[in-house]
């Protein structure tokens, strides 16, 4: 009789997880569509940092877009970012550096709170086609829960797809952030070399 209440309970935890995960997933997509639809253009511009193509290439996209605002994330230091930028005739008053992140996870979770701050409800997200599989994921999760909408910019590299087990592990953490507010970043077992 004991063992037949435990599976019970078990089963029921079960059911219980995949439900709230469910209307998780589905409260958070919804928050996009309502995005997408209220802000269909994009109203920033996010570059991941991790080299100086990313940051040319949110330049170039800044230049395009000459009213959007820029938000790198822990990429050159300032002096290589503004000469990259300047060099694309990009006003600086524009660009805003932020080096508060330490990995791919806390490139969203230090600035989506200043992106809410600005009103910002749709963003083009800028990084290199390898990453931005587990970009995408992150953004979902983190982005997504505050009601911010993406537009991937994918920056061509010559580097291989990130293993999937690095996907997964960010968006573990993206879900600890959610419920805790912490992202588990000094548990990251290969933290990412700063570009300099």
């Amino acid at each position: 009789m004991v063992k037949l209440w435990q599976q019970w309970l078990v089963r029921g935890a079960i059911i219980a997880l995949i439900t709230t995960s469910f209307l998780i997933i589905l409260s958070i997509k919804a928050r996009l569509i309502v995005s997408a639809y209220q802000s269909p253009d994009p109203e920033a511009i996010l570059v991941l940092g991790g080299g100086n193509t990313r940051e040319l290439a949110a330049a170039q996209l800044a230049t395009q877009n000459p009213k959007l605002a820029v938000w790198v994330s822990s990429g050159l230091d300032p002096t290589q970012a503004n000469k990259i930028f300047s060099a694309q005739n990009v006003t600086l008053t524009r660009v805003n550096l932020d080096y508060s992140a330490t990995d791919t996870v806390t490139n969203f979770t230090t600035l989506v709170s200043k992106l809410q701050a600005h009103n910002i409800r749709h963003i083009y997200l800028v990084t290199s086609d390898f990453h931005m599989p587990r970009s995408k994921a992150i953004a979902f999760w983190v982005l997504g829960s505050r009601g911010i909408a993406y537009t991937p910019i994918i920056v061509p590299s010559n580097t291989p797809s990130e293993p999937q087990h690095k996907i997964v592990r960010d968006i573990a953490r993206s879900w600890l952030w959610l419920v805790t507010g912490r992202t588990g970043s000094s548990l990251d077992p290969d933290p990412p070399v700063r570009s300099s």
